[in-house]
């Protein structure tokens, strides 16, 4: 894995990843350019919607399938396309026996040109899913309240976006995420909005646990290459977090010693 080293796991519910990217699997110029961008990224998780593909494999196409089981990179089924609360329920229950795993990224749209996720019954929608024993990523606004509803009520991890899906805007609102960084104590991966990998190393920067790209990757010129430079921010950004970066300065300050400067230098430029 590239996008973080086994000493620093990212961790959701008690499960350790290597990698702190996910990957989407839609747009891709071909399956070919989407497995070799997988290859390249080594992501946690890749993302599948049960309802692009259909719930039965001979009828919507093997090969994507196939694809997925060949790739052995864990899946993370969604709900994309919901728009009603029974709707995402019943997709995320058939996700579960198709895909044979408790995750679910949750999402319920509320809004269909911003696909803004409908955050008045998200709340109510996941902890439903999470009385079923589901691992629940729910998709949702920057909204601080809403995200603690969430963790409230049973999400070990949250997933606000930056942007819009698909806009690449990068953090619309620096503000709001970098304030639910600092009141959440769960983890929180940024899902939607990054279009360039400098977003995803500022927000590794800030502190977020990770980021979950399909667009700016899948869209790219060159998808394969793309996927290497975002996994690259997120190792960037994550290590800068580690470290602790320098307080920001109001006035220029000195960063070549006087002292200890030969003398004969001086001399030379005399």
């Amino acid at each position: 894995m590239t996008t973080s080293t086994p000493q620093d796991p990212l961790v959701l519910y008690g499960q350790q990843f290597a990698s702190r990217l996910l990957l989407g699997t839609s747009r891709y110029p071909s399956p070919a350019v989407l497995e070799a961008a997988v290859l390249r990224a080594q992501p946690a998780m890749v993302t599948a919607s049960l309802r692009r593909q259909g719930s039965n494999p001979a009828e919507s196409g093997s090969s994507f399938w196939e694809l997925l089981r060949k790739l052995n990179v864990p899946v993370l089924p969604n709900t994309a396309g919901c728009h009603s609360a029974q709707e995402a329920i019943t997709t995320a229950q058939m996700a579960r026996e198709v895909f044979n795993t408790p995750w679910i990224k949750l999402e319920l749209i509320g809004d269909d040109y911003t696909l803004q996720p409908d955050t008045l019954n998200l709340v109510g929608v996941a902890a439903h899913l999470i009385k079923e024993g589901f691992q629940v990523l729910p998709y949702c606004t920057e909204d601080l309240v809403v995200c603690q509803r969430l963790v409230d009520v049973g999400c070990q991890a949250v997933m606000p976006w930056a942007a819009p899906i698909g806009t690449g805007r990068g953090p619309v609102n620096p503000y709001a995420l970098q304030t639910l960084r600092e009141r959440l104590n769960v983890p929180l991966l940024v899902d939607a909005g990054l279009g360039l990998p400098s977003h995803a190393c500022q927000v590794m920067e800030w502190g977020y646990d990770g980021v979950l790209l399909n667009t700016a990757v899948a869209l790219a010129q060159d998808p394969v290459a793309m996927a290497g430079a975002f996994a690259d921010a997120v190792n960037a950004g994550r290590a800068a977090r580690k470290a602790g970066a320098m307080a920001a300065q109001e006035a220029a300050q000195p960063s070549t010693p006087v002292l200890g400067t030969p003398f004969w230098h001086h001399e030379q430029h005399a």
